[in-house]
């Protein structure tokens, strides 16, 4: 889905102007510092933000221009949204609110909003059961708890069947527990329906789970987007930094060991890494993994007689400064990017400085999907 969008928006002294042209596929996440615009730019693509000279555009749909003026309004527009506080219905059910959501999709009014593909029965049972709201039907708003609410949220917005879904910090106010299920209802809500996700949150956490684009915003503008892969590595950027740093890794089964109970995959030019087995996974599958910066260690000489599984050969491509103690340094794979959190005294004893031939020895790896 190609998207287009002009806005300039201003709310006293804070200023959103924005102007992109970009291919939504996957989950795009809306980055960046508290106060960077992130829900007014969300809120301007819904239409909840007016601009006079604004323009919105989704594949050949103009949903609002200044010339020839149009605007399409929000219950026009094939969009779901969810909010930071879900905002269901208090009078009714789980059941009621999403039963209106169905009844929006069958009857969204023209004009020029692009048609969404209504859900069919399998698709509803499939969701209700995908977000386990089987057993919530019945309850009204104020029975649930926070989690239970963004949940029923998060269903209420895809059944409106929409063409693109946007998602304003869905998880702020869920607690840790709750909100790593809800991460993997939304991972495995997208890849049962494909389609478009914008995603603003300010957790890196989050980000680094979910996400396969991003757009980061400073002050109202946008600073960088580009595939998350790349943009995370970034030493100029903060996702590189702070205790959820790391990088992500686009993978290949190669197979499953049944005997020690690990999955080997394959990457960049070559290489394999091995994990323990959490699921099946069929061999040639495309994942994900995540390795965080705190979980990489680097030696100047091949260790010997270790019990790490995943060791690398790398080059030192950039060291920068994260605390009078530590320091996070990006590393070269082959071609595939890495970040390794050290210390500064490591650095100094290790003499690590750009172009640095050592060893990278990855202690944990995460596989996201």
């Amino acid at each position: 889905m190609r998207l287009r969008c002009r806005f300039h928006v201003q709310r006293g002294n804070f200023s959103l102007a924005i102007e992109m042209e970009t291919q939504l596929q996957g989950i795009t996440a809306i980055f960046g510092p508290s106060g960077s615009g992130k829900t007014t730019f969300l809120r301007a693509l819904a239409g909840l933000e007016r601009d006079k000279s604004g323009f919105l555009q989704l594949d050949d749909q103009i949903w609002q221009a200044a010339s020839p003026r149009c605007f399409v309004p929000l219950h026009q527009r094939s969009i779901g949204f969810v909010f930071q506080d879900g905002r269901l219905f208090s009078h009714l059910t789980v059941a009621g609110n999403l039963a209106f959501a169905r009844q929006r999709a069958i009857h969204r009014p023209p004009p020029s909003s692009l048609p969404g593909q209504l859900l069919t029965q399998r698709d509803q049972d499939a969701l209700i059961d995908i977000l386990a709201l089987g057993g919530l039907l019945s309850r009204y708003p104020h029975q649930l708890s926070g989690g239970e609410r963004q949940r029923v949220a998060i269903g209420r917005a895809l059944l409106t069947a929409p063409t693109l879904l946007l998602m304003d910090e869905p998880l702020a106010s869920v607690d840790g527990i709750g909100k790593q299920h809800i991460l993997a209802y939304i991972k495995q809500l997208h890849r049962y329906w494909q389609r478009p996700m914008l995603y603003v949150s300010h957790d890196v956490g989050e980000i680094m789970q979910l996400a396969d684009q991003l757009i980061f915003l400073e002050a109202g503008r946008i600073v960088e987007q580009g595939p998350l892969h790349l943009l995370a590595t970034r030493l100029d950027r903060p996702l590189a930094h702070g205790p959820e740093a790391g990088a992500l890794i686009e993978a290949t089964v190669i197979e499953q060991d049944a005997r020690f109970h690990l999955t080997r995959l394959a990457f960049g030019a070559g290489l394999e890494i091995s994990l323990p087995t959490t699921a099946p996974l069929a061999a040639g599958s495309s994942v994900r993994v995540w390795v965080l910066a705190r979980d990489v260690s680097l030696a100047l000489d091949t260790p010997q007689r270790t019990s790490i599984l995943n060791i690398f050969p790398a080059r030192v491509v950039a060291v920068q400064s994260e605390s009078p103690a530590q320091a996070m340094v990006k590393l070269d794979l082959a071609g595939t990017s890495l970040l390794a959190r050290i210390t500064h005294k490591s650095c100094i004893r290790l003499g690590i400085q750009p172009g640095l031939a050592l060893f990278a020895q990855v202690k944990s790896v995460a596989l996201q999907h």
